[in-house]
């Protein structure tokens, strides 16, 4: 009798400890073959990240501001070549703009575009001008106007390609990226532009 409880102790310990040994190994798998995802890759798991999102956030007023800036321009300028600037810019940052949007509400993340929060109320951000920056250009004219808007829009460009930079550096959706850097090409070359043309003047 007891040799029979000893032995059915023995098949027990066995069954268990072979159990264990089975969960151990399939648990050894799945860490091989499945890591755990951690907080970055989880958020790529539908193709974007945070960075993603920050990117469209910031740099649909950004843009806007830019559109705003381009819309001064046949009011104030007579130069032909600046008009003609502000019109492919107005022209290529708007469908990016509705692009971003676009992303924004696939991924279920909201504008920046809020009450309180418009391009005007944030002029630290990445060459964004300020509310008084775009008032003094407003109030401008012809060479004055032209040589400002330049001025002010080089800076702006450059903000966008470092946001851009930033974008592709930490981005995880290849749509984003890709925008990125149209906006870096495209922008760069504006950039080489607008310092032509304040050499003109």
């Amino acid at each position: 009798m007891r040799k029979n409880f000893a032995i059915a102790g023995l098949v027990l310990a066995s069954a268990l400890l072979l159990g264990a040994c089975g969960g151990n190994d399939s648990m050894a798998g799945m860490d091989s073959s499945s890591p755990s995802p951690s907080p970055s890759s989880s958020a790529q798991a539908d193709g974007h990240n945070t960075d993603d999102v920050t990117f469209a956030q910031q740099m649909i007023p950004h843009h806007s501001q830019a559109l705003d800036m381009a819309k001064l321009v046949p009011s104030r300028s007579t130069n032909p070549k600046v008009l003609d600037l502000a019109s492919r810019i107005e022209k290529a940052q708007d469908p990016e703009i509705r692009q971003m949007r676009g992303w924004l509400s696939t991924w279920g993340a909201g504008t920046s575009e809020m009450p309180g929060m418009n391009h005007e109320s944030m002029p630290g951000m990445s060459g964004m001008m300020s509310d008084a920056d775009m008032q003094k250009l407003g109030a401008a004219k012809d060479a004055e106007f032209d040589k400002m808007w330049l001025d002010m829009m080089i800076e702006h460009h450059q903000g966008a390609i470092d946001m851009a930079k930033t974008e592709l550096a930490k981005g995880g959706n290849a749509d984003a990226k890709a925008l990125a850097q149209k906006i870096i090409d495209a922008q760069q070359a504006e950039i080489t532009e607008m310092r032509g043309l304040l050499t003109q003047s």
